[in-house]
């Protein structure tokens, strides 16, 4: 077998107004899991588009098993043995597990190749095993959860026998046990002589399974090394052009007056008796793991989700927020988890993004003011630095980072008194990382109230000023930031209780 299975040599993309990719190389080996490594922007997402036939190089050379190739579509890419498992799933949630794994590669059975479900159904069901996941084949997507559908979404990749297989952010809905699986499933793959391209902003991930990595900035390669003869520092200098010091930023701040208190909240069967206050000034910080309840304590206080018992105190008045309408009128901004879904609409403009919540103060007679609404954009699009051709372009055509601070920028504009974060920083690059903590950290130093969801425990010990950790809807612990450390919350997180510093 040759050492090289996939190379890229000298790639270039070109989009209107954007050079997306300028003189790429790429050595992808057998049996190898290659990070691919970059801030978002750098040009990751075009590479990956590339090889699986989503788009045509500009010029350059891709060859795969010594031939130059061509994909035009992702169907070629993947009979030829190229197969990506993507960081947002792209499932159909009104079908079944089966039909979704075996969606655009049915198998055909019979002399007049009528497609043979009973086949499927069992293929399914024995990769589901190996990967020991107790899903049902014949269960409808819809049904699963987040995690259980990524995990799915992982299945349909290794249903095909692909010699080439990428994972972009395979880990980011995953639970600790889950992602130990994915470990032994990446193992598997390797000991089979399968190349994976593995791309990951968790330098933990990178330095547990991965041998080699490659480094793009702005477009460019920038360099390529083995993992163990390599420091986190060496890569982030690498990634962002210079030294990152600091990635929790936390400015001191004087913590003020209480703003909100929650006292024994609950909702049915989600979660219950949920009593914690924020202040002025303060990043209150929430951890657990996947399926704590932390999300939807939020989504309940931003007047989304039903509270059925408890109380609300918000500036000292009684608050039961109806609709996320309320929220707004209080001056509370939601930050969801989910971008993508929740947080832009893809098929609209950057500025229509950012001016979405405001569009009522910004019309007259139904028309929208188009000079308002552009120095709204200018202000707040400028002050998060989101990197884009112009204005005017679809969400759609951002990076996963500059989408991120589109969803900040809109909320901002509301002038919140509270921002709730969820999951701020989940699937960006480290440098944006650090830049959105700055900017957070630079908010509650002037008097904006924080709570900040995060499954990343170093983000939760490095930007809070206490943190609450909740396990199976409960709070189990609450922790001053000079209490905290990270066995006591993982302990906390995994549903011991304990009361650290006189806080419960």
């Amino acid at each position: 077998m040759s050492d090289t299975v996939l190379k890229l040599e000298n790639i270039t993309k070109f989009f209107p107004g954007i050079k997306a990719l300028d003189g790429v190389h790429l050595n992808i080996r057998p049996g190898e899991v290659h990070a691919l490594i970059g801030e978002n922007g750098a040009g990751k997402s075009t590479l990956v588009k590339i090889l699986t036939g989503v788009h045509l190089p500009t010029s350059g050379r891709v060859i795969y098993k010594g031939q130059d190739v061509s994909f035009k579509t992702a169907i070629e890419a993947q009979d030829a043995g190229i197969t990506a498992i993507h960081q947002e799933a792209s499932m159909f949630p009104e079908l079944s597990v089966t039909e979704n794994i075996y969606m655009g590669h049915h198998l055909k059975g019979g002399k007049f190749g009528a497609l043979s479900w009973r086949q499927m159904r069992k293929k399914t069901a024995a990769l589901l095993e190996r990967m020991e996941l107790d899903i049902n084949p014949d269960t409808l997507v819809k049904n699963l959860g987040v995690a259980q559908r990524h995990m799915v979404e992982i299945a349909k990749a290794l249903s095909i026998d692909a010699d080439v297989v990428i994972m972009d952010e395979p880990t980011s809905a995953l639970t600790l046990r889950e992602v130990e699986d994915l470990y032994k499933i990446v193992r598997q793959l390797k000991k089979a002589g399968k190349a994976i391209i593995f791309i990951s902003h968790k330098f933990d991930e990178i330095f547990e399974i991965c041998d080699y990595f490659t480094v793009l900035r702005d477009g460019k390669y920038i360099g390529e090394g083995l993992v163990a003869e390599h420091s986190i520092d060496d890569m982030v200098t690498m990634m962002v052009g210079r030294s990152l010091d600091q990635m929790y930023p936390k400015s001191e701040a004087g913590i003020g007056d209480e703003i909100l208190n929650v006292d024994n909240l609950s909702s049915d069967g989600v979660f219950r008796n949920i009593s914690f206050n924020l202040h002025k000034g303060e990043i209150l910080g929430f951890f657990g793991l996947v399926g704590a309840g932390r999300t939807e304590v939020m989504r309940a206080i931003f007047g989304i989700d039903k509270i059925t018992s408890g109380n609300i105190t918000l500036r000292g008045k009684k608050y039961h927020p109806h609709s996320a309408g309320d929220a707004m009128k209080q001056q509370i901004a939601y930050v969801p988890e989910d971008r993508q879904t929740q947080g832009v609409i893809l098929e609209m403009s950057i500025a229509r993004n950012i001016t979405l919540p405001q569009i009522e103060s910004l019309s007259r007679g139904g028309i929208i003011n188009s000079k308002a609404e552009r120095e709204v954009t200018v202000e707040y699009g400028s002050m998060m630095e989101i990197k884009a051709a112009g204005w005017q372009v679809d969400a759609d055509t951002l990076s996963g980072g500059n989408q991120q601070k589109v969803v900040l920028a809109k909320w901002l504009a509301t002038k919140p008194q509270i921002l709730i974060l969820d999951e701020p920083t989940k699937g960006i690059d480290v440098a944006t990382k650090a830049a959105v903590h700055r900017f957070v950290s630079n908010l509650a130093a002037e008097g904006l109230a924080v709570i900040m969801v995060s499954s990343e425990l170093p983000e939760v010990l490095g930007m809070s000023d206490r943190i609450i950790v909740m396990h199976e809807g409960e709070m189990t612990a609450e922790f001053s930031r000079d209490d905290a450390d990270s066995d006591r919350i993982i302990l906390a997180a995994t549903g011991h209780r304990t009361a650290a510093g006189g806080n419960q």
